[in-house]
């Protein structure tokens, strides 16, 4: 994840959880969220947490309760943006200033096939018929969920700037060779990057068994990227 992080983006990850039901080190206000969820759950909970203090700690914020909001994404110290991921075997956490980033999305995805069913849900058929043309035949499996991946972390970001809920098929993303991605919000932002009017710039990587995803939006969106 660090490898995809810009300037000013402090980042942690893990492989594994700790604990011995996962939530020695959740704040009572963190705790009361995963009453009654069973130990998987309660385990990945408080290590993608975990992620995000070790992260904030780097910022040099102080560590408060991460509890949802109102959006369904945390809520961050004052001053900060964020986001965090889990899926099997892996989460995540990115933090920055909010004077610098308007807004982070990050998302994690197991290297394995994505089902048709879920591919023509999420990707619009311009999304597909675009991966074909830009990504050699057979790697669909990959590419497809690389894509939703970055929908993902889009979703992360897009929603709690543009304060609403989106469903996939309310945004753009476009994944390009080079572990690059641009995605466009449904709203039209005022902001010019080298990609194109109202278009954001993230990055992909394939890691061992993981897809990761992130994008940063700029704290100030006439600014070029």
């Amino acid at each position: 994840m660090a490898d995809l992080a810009p300037p000013g983006v402090h980042t942690a990850e893990a492989t594994g959880d700790a604990g011995p039901d996962g939530a020695a080190e959740l704040h009572p206000d963190e705790l009361a969220c995963v009453a009654g969820a069973v130990v998987e759950r309660r385990r990945e909970f408080t290590t993608v947490r975990g992620c995000a203090r070790r992260a904030l700690a780097e910022l040099g914020a102080a560590p408060v309760p991460l509890v949802p909001g109102p959006m369904g994404a945390p809520e961050w110290p004052a001053g900060v943006v964020g986001s965090m991921t889990h899926c099997r075997g892996y989460r995540a956490a990115a933090v920055a200033r909010s004077a610098a980033y308007a807004s982070l999305g990050v998302d994690a995805e197991p290297v394995e096939p994505l089902a048709p069913v879920v591919a023509r849900r999420a990707l619009r058929a311009a999304e597909r018929a675009r991966l074909a043309e830009v990504f050699p035949p057979g790697d669909e499996a990959v590419t497809r969920r690389l894509a939703v991946s970055a929908k993902e972390a889009a979703y992360k970001a897009f929603s709690p700037w543009l304060g609403r809920r989106f469903g996939f098929a309310d945004f753009t993303v476009e994944l390009l060779p080079a572990g690059v991605f641009t995605a466009r919000p449904p709203a039209p932002v005022p902001f010019r990057s080298s990609a194109g009017e109202g278009v954001f710039t993230g990055r992909w990587v394939v890691g061992p068994g993981i897809l990761l995803t992130l994008l940063a939006l700029p704290a100030v969106p006439s600014a070029s990227c």
